[in-house]
């Protein structure tokens, strides 16, 4: 499983031949003028949540690649009404694609569309795939709820927001890292405005500091998992 950071909360993910493309903002993410989007390949769009920062580039790439939309019933049925293929999920639902399994978890956060339209519950996903199994929390708090985590999944690495103000901050994503027992976190939603800007060096040492690792790749920069 190979995971590239495509800036702000958007990820790709290869797992064999097939691309999964997360939470797609780039074009309008000035810190990601550099990354060539003609180059992203996507076999699936898994969207968490309607908010403008992690759907801007949904059509662009459904449109340019033809693939399907992964997400919950509000925001797959929203892009229906526009052509585009997808899979409707809801909280607590499990899925087999080809790619792997994929369940959808609780989030706290809002949904909506740019014009104020309702966008459904905010989600995050688990994502088992052949070797590896990945959190993918979409924008939250910490929640009790992640505590049940463990109890189905043992998850190799998990996908925080870090940046605060509208999400979960350093700290408490420590703390999420306990409830889910995974020492290991992919930072994201951070830095791209000033209202969720981190001290990198010092999110990463706090994490050292409990023995744990904090992820922040460069936009574009990519990790892989057995």
């Amino acid at each position: 499983m190979k995971i590239t950071f495509y800036g702000h909360s958007c990820l790709g993910i290869q797992i064999d031949d097939t691309h999964l493309l997360i939470d797609p903002f780039i074009r309008q993410n000035p810190q990601a003028s550099h990354i060539d989007i003609d180059a992203i390949r996507a076999d699936y769009i898994l969207v968490t949540h309607a908010h403008y920062d992690h759907t801007l580039d949904l059509e662009f790439f459904a449109e340019k690649t033809g693939a399907t939309l992964i997400s919950n019933f509000e925001i797959v049925n929203h892009y229906a009404q526009k052509g585009i293929k997808g899979h409707p999920m809801g909280v607590g639902g499990s899925w087999e694609f080809p790619f792997g399994t994929l369940k959808m978890v609780p989030a706290s956060h809002s949904s909506s569309f740019l014009d104020g339209s309702y966008g459904g519950t905010a989600a995050g996903f688990i994502l088992s795939g052949p070797l590896s199994t990945i959190y993918i929390s979409g924008d939250t708090s910490l929640t009790a709820e992640m505590k049940l985590i463990p109890e189905f999944f043992q998850i190799d690495l998990a996908v925080f927001p870090i940046g605060g103000n509208f999400t979960m901050d350093v700290s408490e994503a420590i703390i999420a890292s306990d409830f889910i027992k995974c020492n290991r976190v992919l930072a994201v939603h951070f830095d791209t405005s000033e209202l969720i800007r981190i001290d990198q060096a010092r999110s990463i040492g706090e994490f050292s500091k409990r023995d744990k690792e904090l992820l922040i790749l460069p936009i574009g920069g990519s990790l892989e998992l057995d």
